[in-house]
């Protein structure tokens, strides 16, 4: 082969990539498809998975986990099998099969007594699950002294108070649908041309000072501009990102600044410039990390911004908003770290294979949606609940010290008291689980899913799994409304009770109650729109603030010219191409991140999902939470979030983790089966239930 042959094969091939990729596309949109199909034909009384699975070309037992109601009576039977002597479902030799990876017998945690917990069932022996619907296993904390080692802080890394100010960002606020750009006080209308990254940069600095470092995009998402040219979404972000701007590059940081490059997110993604052979640099970012808006016009967002400000700073006499609220909500916990005590020096962060076992094992907000026959197929009303700044109740303690391994053995030497002192408090547990016999309500504790779900909770009776979970869940599992769960401790990290962020979130707290109260009482129509944007903000910096804690691995994205193709790093994905350019991202592992504290996210993730299934109210000398419903009426868990099938009349006291009632269907409705159709439904009740507030 030549340098021509050679040229056109290289020219030939990209086209091969690119039809693969649409192809790719094609194809899943036709498997979301057929498993919606087979869905459809389950809620037929007489629907065989033997006669599904042909036609759909897939396995009976891959039709029977997309509907579980489809399950034969035997997975071995040949029809002939007599109901009352069923084939074994086991395909191997009949013995209790060892659980992976269980390393040691469980220690049985003791169930706690309360007035309507029942006695623990027996536990059933674990199943062994089809090859083909198979959940991941989930990591161990490794044998001996290897994995013992796990158990200290990464050396020379903790996190300090700053002895610096963070510089304030010069910002304008652009509506790439209209045009219009405020500066300040002053209202501009500009010529956005095809709202490029290029155009939109000239337009801006055609018109304001070149002092402007924050171009903070409020409505028209002009990433989105060329969305139908591409099979995924976050492809024509890539595109718009990476486009030629003219005069500019990519940013590559300055100073104490390390974020440089673009940030390709589907919805909310941030684009970096430096101008060519001058030390000007500006961001383009979607005020959508912040908030949701409704219509909002530059002006009414712009103040909110100067009232979120003005809020924080009453805590925070050096505060400083930052380009995300992550990013905000990092900087001002670090200014509350204290000078004085145990952690004047910092708090250090754990060592890096801890990291990555919270990384894989500790969950995030739970998502899961029931559909018939585990909820009716026809709804008689559909209630949606949200836990006010859910996860700023969860703050208060929290996992400081050097952690300990709790074995197995361990756990078991120690007295019920001891036992219980230690659920109760800062841990990370690996765990055998059992549900109980009679259960019929919703499941307890996250288990990794098959599939491409990361998580599910399992709630059919008698099964057993292995997985991880927090305090909050564990002492759930034991002490719950209904009945008692069998847990068995495999392993486990735990830590002493602190309260690193408590001052912070107390501030926050504070300031989002100011701007709630404002919002209701200004008189301005403006400016109270503005001080709930406001509230809003606060939410947020709480809210991704924890979730910075966790440092996931780090994702490098970067561009190579297609002439330059074999530059592209060999482990890099390529996420997105044009005729010029390369774009691509590798992961990079943890980063040396001084805030790095997953275990501390991990904590209130799991405090936050064990309220949405119970949580008491004392002033009320009540409970609240989907445990407290009948069974059949939750519908589903979305974060914060819970639907059911009736309301119910739990105390709101507009107080961080009150259930307030968001919407309301007060018609019968089709049960939802995919997420798009719960969302239809949610969008329609909080419209009616908005009505209805309006005529009453």
């Amino acid at each position: 082969m030549d340098a021509q042959s050679y040229t056109a094969a290289l020219a030939e091939l990209r086209t091969v990539r690119d039809d693969i990729k649409k192809a790719k596309a094609a194809l899943a949109r036709l498997e979301a498809q057929r498993d919606q199909q087979i869905a459809l034909l389950a809620t037929y009384g007489k629907a065989k998975a033997e006669r599904i699975a042909p036609a759909a070309g897939l396995s009976v037992a891959d039709v029977v986990a997309l509907a579980p109601t489809l399950a034969p009576d035997s997975l071995t039977g040949n029809g002939n099998t007599p109901a009352q002597t069923p084939a074994p479902e086991a395909t191997e030799p009949p013995h209790t099969p060892e659980p992976v990876p269980a390393p040691q017998p469980g220690a049985v945690a003791p169930t706690m007594n309360t007035a309507l917990t029942q006695p623990a069932p027996q536990a059933a022996a674990p199943a062994t699950p089809a090859a083909s619907d198979a959940p991941p296993t989930l990591p161990s904390i490794l044998e001996g002294h290897t994995g013992d080692a796990w158990f200290a802080h990464t050396t020379g890394l903790a996190s300090t108070r700053p002895n610096f100010t963070q510089q304030a960002r010069s910002t304008v606020f652009l509506d790439t649908g209209t045009g219009v750009l405020v500066h300040r006080q002053q209202t501009h209308r500009l010529d956005l041309g095809s709202r490029s990254a290029a155009d939109i940069l000239t337009a801006v600095f055609h018109t304001v000072p070149e002092g402007v470092e924050r171009i903070y995009i409020t409505a028209g998402d002009p990433w989105h501009r060329d969305a139908d040219r591409h099979p995924y979404l976050r492809d024509a972000v890539a595109a718009w990102l990476n486009a030629p701007t003219p005069g500019w590059r990519t940013d590559t940081g300055r100073g104490r600044d390390r974020m440089a490059g673009h940030f390709v997110h589907a919805r909310n993604p941030v684009g970096r410039y430096q101008r060519e052979n001058a030390d000007q640099h500006v961001e383009i970012r979607s005020v959508g990390e912040w908030f949701d808006l409704d219509g909002d016009d530059p002006h009414t967002v712009r103040d909110a911004f100067v009232l979120l400000w003005q809020a924080l700073r009453r805590h925070w006499n050096d505060a400083v908003l930052m380009g995300s609220p992550s990013q905000t909500g990092r900087d001002l916990w670090t200014r509350t770290i204290p000078t004085r005590g145990q952690y004047a020096e910092g708090f250090p962060v754990l060592s890096e294979e801890l990291r990555g076992l919270l990384h894989a094992t500790a969950g995030q907000g739970r998502n899961e949606l029931l559909t018939p026959p585990r909820v009716p197929d026809q709804l008689p009303q559909l209630v949606e609940y949200d836990r006010t700044f859910a996860y700023a109740k969860h703050t208060w303690k929290s996992p400081v010290g050097t952690p300990r391994r709790i074995t197995a053995q361990t756990f078991a030497s120690w007295t019920d008291k001891e036992q219980m002192r230690a659920l109760y408090g800062c841990g990370h547990w690996q765990v055998r689980v059992t549900v109980p016999d009679t259960w019929s309500h919703v499941g307890i504790l996250p288990a990794p899913a098959p599939g491409d779900r990361a998580w599910h909770y399992p709630a059919a009776p008698g099964d057993t799994f292995i997985t991880w979970a927090g305090g909050p869940e564990i002492h759930t599992a034991l002490a719950n409304p209904i009945q008692s769960w069998k847990i068995e401790i495999l392993d486990g990290i735990l830590w002493d009770d602190g309260k690193p962020l408590d001052d912070w979130a107390k501030k926050l707290k504070e300031t989002w109650s100011n701007l709630t109260a404002q919002a209701h009482f200004q008189g301005d129509p403006q400016q109270a729109r503005a001080a709930h944007l406001a509230s809003r903000a606060v939410r947020s910096i709480l809210l991704y603030g924890i979730g910075s804690f966790a440092q996931r691995p780090r994702m490098v994205t970067g561009t190579t010219p297609r002439t330059m193709e074999r530059d592209v790093p060999p482990d890099a994905e390529i996420i997105g191409f044009d005729n010029e350019l390369i774009t691509w991202q590798k992961p990079t592992g943890f980063s040396r991140d001084p805030n790095a504290h997953p275990e501390w996210a991990a904590a209130i993730w799991s405090g936050a999902r064990a309220a949405l299934l119970t949580q008491r109210h004392r002033d009320d000398d009540t409970y609240a939470g989907a445990l407290h419903t009948p069974s059949g009426t939750v519908v589903a868990f979305r974060t914060d979030a819970l639907y059911l099938t009736a309301p119910q009349h739990w105390p709101h006291h507009h107080q961080p983790g009150d259930y307030l009632l968001k919407g309301h269907l007060t018609h019968p409705v089709t049960a939802p089966t995919t997420e798009e159709e719960l969302l239809a439904l949610r969008n329609a009740g909080r419209t009616a239930l908005t009505q209805n507030k309006g005529q009453a």
